[in-house]
């Protein structure tokens, strides 16, 4: 789900983006050249796998912006007989794609395995176990891309960044950031990646690596299952803007600052409670127009967005 709102002034410029030149009626062919687990280790609750994908001489071959999704086409039918569906999935991969030249490009796919909860029968998610068999070598039906409001602005020196992601919500974040570090771009860069285990989180080592050759780039975590070193309970991602508030607060306030948030349903509500809880009038009117009904943070429910809560163009969200 994508929330928007109506521009406000100071709405940052966004690029024009290449949509749909792969159709699921005429969707072309990537072949895998690579896939690994990328969860911090080998004891992950979850199974999740970076994937990438060569799509040379395809359209989608240089055509996709960091950010914006492919679908997958799995192959067979359903319970009903029909071909399967496309599934879509967020772009893991830097604009330039993996290999540089726009010519592979790479997704976060967490293995679905889950109960029925009538027939206590095993469900498998067809698209996403289907994915994670794929061998190198073997090929993929792709439509793509997807996606207009979920990239970087038009001038990406012109604006500072936070971006928040739970889970797999790190895929567009990886690309972003890589792409805003490769230019040499000066801004303020900090990012939030909240997993219940530490085990879990995803691409861990590379962005602490990151973080440690460019000084304009932090990279936090919000573990929510493991106490803290001193012995309080583990974060949320939104406990972990109050927790250091001291950093975050001088970087929202700016009229530089864009955010984004990508994860599970949910998260956004958290984080916009503690922005309700740290920012006052113009600071917190960047991010959210609050109808007077709405009431103190506290207060707020996610049934509220979109009626009583107004995220701005400034707030970019992909919530599932």
């Amino acid at each position: 789900m994508s929330i928007e709102s109506t521009p406000l002034p100071g709405t940052p410029a966004m690029p024009e983006v290449k949509m749909h030149l792969a159709t699921p009626a005429k969707p072309c062919t990537g072949t895998v050249v690579k896939t690994y687990r990328c969860t911090a280790s080998k004891k992950a609750s979850g199974f999740v796998r970076h994937v990438s994908i060569d799509v040379t001489g395809t359209p989608l071959a240089g055509a996709f912006l960091a950010g914006q999704s492919f679908g997958v086409i799995p192959p067979g039918v359903d319970a009903n007989g029909k071909p399967h569906k496309l599934r879509l999935y967020s772009i893991a991969s830097p604009s330039r794609g993996e290999d540089g030249t726009g010519n592979v490009v790479a997704t976060t796919v967490k293995r679905t395995i889950d109960e029925h909860w009538e027939s206590h029968r095993l469900f498998l998610g067809v698209a996403s176990n289907y994915l994670c068999d794929l061998q190198e070598g073997e090929q993929v039906t792709l439509t793509g891309p997807s996606g207009k409001r979920f990239v970087l602005p038009s001038d990406p020196s012109a604006h500072d960044y936070l971006f928040i992601a739970t889970g797999t919500g790190i895929a567009p974040f990886r690309g972003m950031v890589m792409d805003l570090l490769a230019r040499g771009c000066a801004s303020r860069i900090a990012l939030i990646m909240g997993s219940a285990y530490s085990t879990d989180l995803l691409y861990h080592d590379d962005l602490l690596n990151l973080a440690k050759r460019h000084e304009n780039f932090r990279y936090m975590t919000a573990i929510s299952r493991e106490p803290l070193p001193d012995g309080r309970k583990g974060l949320y991602v939104h406990e972990r803007l109050n927790a250091d508030r001291d950093l975050f607060k001088p970087l929202l306030e700016s009229q530089r600052t864009l955010i984004y948030m990508c994860g599970i349903a949910g998260m956004e509500l958290g984080v916009m409670q503690s922005l309700g809880g740290m920012l006052q009038g113009e600071a917190l009117a960047q991010y959210l127009r609050i109808d007077a009904a709405a009431g103190p943070p506290a207060a707020w429910e996610r049934a509220m967005l979109n009626r009583s809560l107004h995220p701005t163009r400034r707030m970019f969200l992909e919530v599932y």
